[in-house]
């Protein structure tokens, strides 16, 4: 071996050793090279598919929040509507009660209408699906979400000044309670594929950091190796030296 090739040698080392990678450049190991790139691409999809279901837990919060001040306003008005059916209250009487349940219901309405998430209105009826990139190739699921309007709720124009029917509230109740669990279903599940998302960057990036990571310890050794060498070459190649000045010094003077 040269002292160049061992100079090259003992640079390739301290490359490896400044990035803690045995491999830096294609030279070095080109199939295990585009093995640890496609595993990158993997890794990354699959941070940034646990990211977005994160996000999405964060926008069934937000509906599922405010489908819970729904329910509260609708427990109420069944009571207010309870209230209204016993005959000794007057007119004037129901008058003041329809003005509470005007007030809910001009809430429920509010809310419907005005919960976002990121600009985008969730319980409008405007967003029938929207998908959610779980997956690392950019594939998820399709989260549905719910219309929570009066008019979709059917109590729209609720009156118990007139004919009315508690069983309008109790319809609404049981479809802001379906939309709640299917919430929670939903939520669950992405539970489950953040969980599988972080398992499988984990085992990838061990996999990966298997065939780039440097072995710290076998490469000082052979950086070590090669310099003694290299110092072994420096003071043969000296001694030649000495020796052929010797003879040829010897041959002069003869």
């Amino acid at each position: 071996m040269s002292i160049s090739g061992v100079s090259n040698q003992t640079a390739a080392s301290y490359e490896k050793l400044s990035t803690m990678k045995q491999i830096n450049k294609a030279a070095d190991n080109a199939a295990g090279l585009a093995i640890v790139n496609k595993m990158e691409s993997q890794v990354n999809g699959y941070d940034v598919g646990e990211r977005n279901t994160q996000t999405g837990q964060d926008l069934l919060k937000t509906a599922d929040g405010a489908l819970g001040n729904i329910t509260d306003s609708l427990q109420r008005i069944r009571e207010l509507s309870i209230q209204a059916s016993n005959a000794i209250y007057t007119e004037e009487d129901r008058a003041a009660i329809q003005y509470e349940i005007d007030d809910l219901m001009s809430d429920i309405q509010d809310t419907a209408k005005n919960t976002e998430f990121n600009t985008l209105k969730l319980l409008d009826g405007s967003m029938a699906d929207l998908h959610l990139a779980m997956n690392p190739d950019g594939t998820g699921m399709e989260i549905q979400m719910e219309n929570a309007t009066l008019a979709a709720l059917g109590i729209d124009g609720y009156d118990v000044t007139k004919n009315f029917d508690i069983s309008r509230i109790d319809s609404a109740l049981e479809k802001v309670d379906s939309a709640r669990a299917s919430i929670g279903a939903t939520s669950n599940r992405l539970d489950h594929g953040i969980s599988y998302n972080q398992i499988a960057s984990e085992n990838l990036t061990a996999s990966s950091s298997r065939i780039e990571d440097l072995d710290v310890g076998a490469e000082v050794s052979e950086l070590k190796k090669g310099q003694i060498l290299q110092q072994y070459q420096m003071f043969a190649q000296q001694a030649r030296i000495a020796e052929e000045r010797k003879k040829a010094g010897m041959l002069n003077f003869m």
